[in-house]
């Protein structure tokens, strides 16, 4: 498992497998969210093999799938819920936790200074300069 900090209420990871599920909670983790879709690769885990896990951990489960490519408003507004909803500490998982980190960023744009959200970004090995400078031009 890589997990990546990238503040201290929200980390991510590339995919993880039910298998994981007891080093997450035992890491201090309160909620898992998935922004996979099922099937988006061949042998990729199951989604609902991984919430079962997770709440035979004790753990909160929340799924905002993301299909790579075609973010959507909808997308940022489901994450933004699940971010406020779930208890935190949270560890959301993608393919690579390139789409957790960005839609992070996208929902921080206005909520933290831009340098902030592109350092936390930065040193958990993500590079969200981009993203964020075309949210801070649009906000």
């Amino acid at each position: 498992m890589d997990l990546r900090r990238i503040s201290d209420d929200f980390s991510v990871s590339p995919q993880i497998a039910p298998g994981d599920v007891p080093a997450i909670k035992e890491a201090g983790f309160r909620a898992i969210m998935c922004n996979r879709p099922d099937g988006e690769d061949p042998g990729q885990p199951d989604v609902a093999a991984i919430e079962a896990a997770a709440r035979a951990e004790g753990l909160e489960f929340r799924t905002v799938p993301i299909v790579s490519g075609s973010l959507s408003e909808r997308d940022v507004e489901d994450f933004k819920a699940a971010l406020a909803d779930l208890p935190q500490p949270i560890l959301a998982y993608c393919r690579s936790g390139t789409r957790c980190t960005t839609v992070w960023s996208i929902v921080q744009v206005g909520q933290m200074p831009d340098a902030e959200i592109v350092s936390a970004a930065a040193n958990a090995g993500y590079d969200v300069r981009g993203i964020v400078a075309q949210m801070s031009g649009r906000a």
